[in-house]
């Protein structure tokens, strides 16, 4: 959610001319995230975040526009796109794809407890299970292909270590691809900092721009890699013991699934290694960035190898 493409406020204020949402009152940059551009947005009827997409395109976009409004619609507490005075989602703002989306409330989470965790794990299920009558599809962008073509780009620019590590993991993923685990609509990036708690109650869920269609228990060991970590990779057994509890309580898990779960684990790590070391070597200008470690989850997936 960097800074990348400036918007001043009379070019604001234009854009705001096609919705019934009333006069500009304020406007901020939103430095953290890597990917949009994201303002807060203050008018006379309301708060709002406008997202400026960097890399998506038109024809992508109402794929995301459109789950974010299906799952506000099914008691999934995400930000509802708002329809211009043409009924629809998306816009054009300074040469780039355009979406005003109703602010939530609460703020994301630092450090997790297991309450929270827990909060999570059950909202993830249930919202896995009203994405199963969801009827777009979109295959996963960063998955097991992506992965392979980001490795031998980043190749030159890693260590021994590194290499060994990234070919070995590859390697171990691709024996799983052919794995018939249950399928269907996955947020995809469930970190702490896309879900809004106040004190330990879930209030949203947003930034749904790598949502699509795969393996479910991917995604929920992409939010445990996350929310159940401590600082030195491992994971706080309380934590994912309420997130797993809260998630089966709703979606019970098949035996497949418990069967692949540290591999599962090992994935959401790699594709996050990958997705951090792509933004350190090839980063994109902006004017407020915030660049994340990619050590952290090398030290992730280290760990999760340990599991299996």
């Amino acid at each position: 959610m960097s800074v990348y493409t400036v918007v001043e406020r009379a070019e604001l204020e234009l854009f705001l001319t096609h919705y019934t949402l009333g006069q500009l009152v304020d406007f901020k940059g939103i430095s953290d995230g890597i990917e949009n551009t994201n303002y807060f947005v203050t008018t006379t009827q309301g708060e709002f975040v406008l997202t400026l997409f960097e890399s998506l395109n038109n024809e992508e976009l109402p794929y995301f526009l459109d789950l974010m409004a299906y799952l506000a619609e099914h008691n999934i507490p995400s930000a509802h796109p708002q329809p211009d005075d043409n009924n629809c989602y998306l816009r054009e703002l300074n040469g780039k794809p355009a979406t005003l989306v109703n602010k939530l409330e609460g703020k994301g989470v630092t450090e997790a407890t297991a309450i929270q965790c827990r909060e999570i794990g059950s909202m993830m299920a249930k919202m896995h299970l009203a994405g199963q009558s969801f009827p777009n599809q979109r295959s996963n962008e960063r998955g097991p292909e992506w992965w392979h073509q980001t490795a031998q780009r980043l190749s030159p620019h890693l260590t021994k270590a590194e290499k060994s590590l990234l070919e070995e993991e590859l390697n171990f993923q691709d024996q799983f691809r052919s794995a018939h685990l249950p399928k269907g609509v996955i947020h995809a990036d469930l970190f702490r900092d896309n879900a809004l708690f106040i004190d330990d109650k879930l209030r949203g869920l947003i930034d749904f721009y790598y949502a699509c269609n795969d393996v479910l228990i991917y995604d929920l060991a992409v939010a445990v890699n996350d929310w159940c970590g401590e600082p030195n990779g491992s994971l706080n057994d309380e934590k994912l013991e309420a997130m797993l509890t809260g998630y089966k309580q709703i979606r019970p898990l098949n035996d497949e699934e418990k069967a692949l779960w540290p591999a599962m684990l090992r994935a959401g790590a790699l594709r996050f290694w990958l997705s951090r070391l792509q933004d350190k070597h090839f980063p994109r200008p902006g004017e407020l960035t915030h660049i994340k470690d990619p050590d952290a989850f090398r030290q992730i997936l280290e760990n999760r190898k340990q599991l299996t």
